[in-house]
């Protein structure tokens, strides 16, 4: 029997395409994060920083329903995710997709059979076809075709990242997570996939999720930042507002010895710079 089509409201770039409020989350007697509140803007590349424990990885995997919450709610198109029927819950989870930490890639799949698993979770297609929309995939993130039938034992760190990215894609969504993409790259692998990250991101009219500990990444490619801390978001906006914010380990992070390119890079209007 085919599933109903559901449809979400147009969000306009610049409109707010993914909130939470109030997310609290536990392990035993420790919170992690205590009713925080953050929005994701459609269009944009958000970028989610913090100091090592603060919960930046355990707010994503929250938000996306792989962590349980003591609190808080999850809105995706104006619509309550928790409290929405299950058609409606899956229709979301087949627009978003998650570039886990380290790439996540099932090592007993080929490249091609990882992108493939979202199409066979979600959509009733012809293998020929998913071929062919796996090539895509695999071509799009810049990985060349003779990769499609590697393993991920084969492949180096930033092509495991890629083929992550390209299995995230897999389904066309409209917001992709990503957790410390650039995580374990030399710095030329990682700087070929923060331009990857904000073309792709561009031309396919994406909003990103990004938690990075990686300054030149907030650099290149993201639009606006977020710092966790305390359990919640301390601060969120541009540099500017970074730099003006009274917090030790927020005034060490952006205008540390790491953070002179990054302070040398704000425009006049005191946006993060996007380059041509």
């Amino acid at each position: 029997m085919a599933k109903p089509i559901i449809t979400f409201p147009a969000i306009k770039r610049g409109e707010v395409i993914l909130r939470a409020r109030g997310i609290t989350v536990g392990f035993g007697d420790t919170l992690v994060l205590e009713n925080l509140d953050i929005d994701l803007k459609a269009g944009e590349v958000l970028g989610v920083v913090g100091a090592s424990g603060t919960g930046k990885s355990v707010l994503l995997r929250s938000i996306v329903g792989l962590l349980p919450r003591r609190a808080g709610t999850v809105e995706v198109y104006g619509l309550n995710y928790d409290s929405s029927d299950r058609g409606v819950r899956e229709a979301v989870d087949r627009r978003w997709g998650v570039l886990f930490q380290n790439g996540a890639l099932f090592s007993a799949l080929t490249v091609k059979q990882n992108v493939q698993l979202p199409m066979r979770e979600h959509l009733d297609l012809p293998e020929d076809l998913m071929n062919e929309l796996a090539r895509i995939k695999i071509e799009m993130v810049g990985l060349r075709p003779d990769a499609a039938d590697k393993y991920p034992s084969e492949l180096s760190g930033g092509m495991i990242k890629r083929a992550s990215l390209a299995r995230a894609l897999a389904l066309d969504p409209d917001i992709v997570f990503l957790d410390e993409p650039t995580s374990g790259l030399d710095p030329i692998s990682a700087a070929e996939f923060d331009d990857l990250l904000k073309k792709l991101c561009t031309t396919l009219a994406l909003s990103a999720f990004m938690v990075t500990h990686d300054l030149d990444s907030l650099y290149a490619a993201c639009d606006r930042i977020a710092v966790i801390g305390n359990k919640k978001v301390m601060v969120e906006g541009g540099l500017p507002d970074m730099l003006a914010f009274d917090d030790p380990w927020v005034q060490d992070y952006f205008r540390g010895k790491r953070a002179r390119r990054l302070n040398d890079a704000l425009t006049e209007d005191g946006m993060l710079p996007v380059e041509a």
